[in-house]
């Protein structure tokens, strides 16, 4: 099992090599010594790989990474693939023309409670709505988890 001073400790060598951690949770260390997290899965005679995404400061904790996991297993359990799931969303998070209806396909999409989504929704219309309602979502970051992707505005 992986821990994060053993995270640390990798090496990069001259070819790709992966360090196995727990459910099935596996790291890829590439050459240029970026260190991922993926799972590899069997479904309907299958086989797939979900990406979780990169390890450090800038990508997902060991902790995440984990979590993440063992939600991609319970997908797995229920008949349905992480990975297709993941495009799927980002295919959704594209379809949003500008950062209003971003915001409403999320408010309303985004499995939560009623009053958090009631919540969520004044504090958008009020902070965010004003300001960047008009302008127009053009590209969403890649890897980072569902509905924390960076986006690039333009007006």
């Amino acid at each position: 099992m992986l821990t994060d001073a053993a995270l640390k400790a990798l090496k990069p060598k001259n070819k790709v090599y992966k360090v196995t951690d727990r459910d099935g949770m596996y790291v890829r260390i590439m050459p240029s010594g970026a260190i991922s997290f993926r799972l590899d899965y069997r479904l309907n005679g299958r086989r797939e790989t979900v990406y979780f995404g990169r390890y450090g400061r800038n990508g997902i904790s060991l902790a995440r990474a984990r979590e993440m996991c063992l939600d991609a297993k319970r997908e797995i359990r229920e008949g349905r693939s992480p990975a297709i799931e993941k495009q799927r969303e980002k295919r959704r998070l594209k379809e949003a023309k500008s950062f209003g209806e971003f915001g409403e396909k999320w408010l309303t999409g985004a499995p939560m409670a009623d009053s958090t989504r009631a919540m969520r929704r004044s504090i958008f219309e009020r902070e965010l709505g004003s300001k960047l309602n008009g302008q127009f979502v053009i590209q969403a970051g890649h890897g980072r988890g569902k509905f924390h992707e960076p986006l690039v505005l333009v007006e």
